[in-house]
């Protein structure tokens, strides 16, 4: 359908591309559709999702289904001036007019010279209750950061809606670790099966989708006017074009890496692309396609084993976390406080305690079940 749309759009502008669309044609031309057929720019969207409107959104989010507080804490010198640091506090359970600390969190949103590309959470210190006797107890407390790689404006640094679900994605990370509640730090927060532990982070994305969530936050950084129902409406109805491509390409990739780990022996003068090139024909790659990551640069396979043969596991996790995401739904309410409260219990803090399959039907009381999955691609 993508294809079909994009080459009836060529048809109406009187082009025509020799040999039909190419990979590096796609991209480009997708945009064009999604401009054309749904009247939704990008760069609307932009100046109501302001780092900082973004950032409040997600704490209140966290606020609201985890009873979380950050309270900056400007007093406390981070590794670099750009690095906010907060506490994390929420109420005490057996006196609820206290609150505990839950966790101290760094958030480290500007690209910089000499750091890391990409988005990531780490630990300073996991959680853990197994402390020596007479330790003070924040050795237990988790340090947590979230890291981005977003470019800092000279006033207000704006961000497109990915970056803002890039933000959220980031922050389900940091749940797991801040929201820990494990005996030993071996098996506590992200210390988890590949399977699962992409579950809590691309759950926490669904709410950044939510109306309720943008229309209380997405406001205009100079005039604070409320992001427009039209321009909402129309991120909906442009939000599913290109899911078909952007399924095909990474289906590719997670299919070549189990593929690729799955051969027992190669020569020495075994061609990596060309393995690629016949593997790709053989599964039947779609023309106009290629790979999300392409073999030489593919740091999840070859930069370590932790991913090797399991690239497939961000696909598996979006199975779970829009089912999971529809329990909330299902109660009429995201924000409903039993589901949050089993979702807590569930997801994000039993670590690695539990197998994540008894976890999962420890939540929903069930098997996962795909249709969820892809109804919200498109696919259903």
């Amino acid at each position: 359908k993508e294809r079909a749309m994009m080459e009836s759009f060529l048809s109406e502008k009187g082009d025509e591309l020799e040999g039909g669309i190419q990979p590096w044609d796609w991209r480009f031309y997708a945009e064009q559709v999604r401009q054309a057929n749904f009247n939704f720019d990008e760069s609307e969207l932009k100046p109501y999702l302001s780092l900082d409107a973004v950032t409040n959104a997600v704490f209140d989010v966290s606020n609201k289904l985890y009873g979380l507080k950050y309270v900056k804490r400007d007093d406390i010198k981070a590794y670099h001036k750009d690095v906010n640091v907060y506490e994390v506090r929420r109420a005490k359970k057996d006196s609820p007019d206290e609150d505990e600390l839950v966790a101290i969190f760094l958030h480290d949103n500007f690209s910089r010279a000499h750091k890391s590309s990409g988005a990531w959470m780490s630990e300073y210190r996991t959680q853990t209750k197994n402390l020596i006797e007479g330790a003070d107890p924040i050795e237990g407390v988790p340090i947590v950061s979230n890291n981005n790689n977003f470019a800092k404006g000279s006033g207000a640094t704006l961000l497109s809606f990915d970056d803002g679900t890039t933000l959220f994605h980031e922050m389900g990370h940091g749940h797991h670790g801040m929201l820990s509640d494990c005996t030993y730090e071996y098996l506590a927060s992200t210390s988890v099966l590949k399977d699962f532990v992409e579950l809590p982070s691309q759950l926490m994305e669904h709410w950044l989708e939510e109306p309720v969530v943008l229309k209380e936050h997405a406001k205009h950084y100079k005039t604070g006017e409320t992001v427009p129902d039209d321009l909402l409406a129309r991120l909906k109805a442009a939000s599913l074009f290109n899911e078909g491509f952007a399924t095909v390409e990474y289906t590719a990739c997670a299919l070549l890496d189990m593929a690729v780990h799955s051969l027992s022996e190669y020569d020495d003068d075994f061609d990596l692309s060309e393995f690629e090139k016949k593997y790709l024909f053989e599964i039947g790659m779609p023309q106009g396609i290629v790979m999300r990551h392409r073999p030489a640069h593919f740091a999840h396979l070859f930069a370590s084993s932790s991913y090797a043969s399991g690239y497939y596991v961000y696909q598996w996790a979006q199975v779970l976390d829009n089912d999971v995401f529809a329990a909330f739904q299902e109660t009429g309410d995201v924000f409903d406080a039993e589901t949050a409260e089993r979702c807590r219990r569930c997801i994000y803090s039993a670590g690695n305690t539990v197998a994540p399959h008894d976890l999962f039907k420890a939540f929903r009381g069930r098997e996962p079940d795909t249709s969820f999955f892809l109804k919200n691609k498109g696919m259903a």
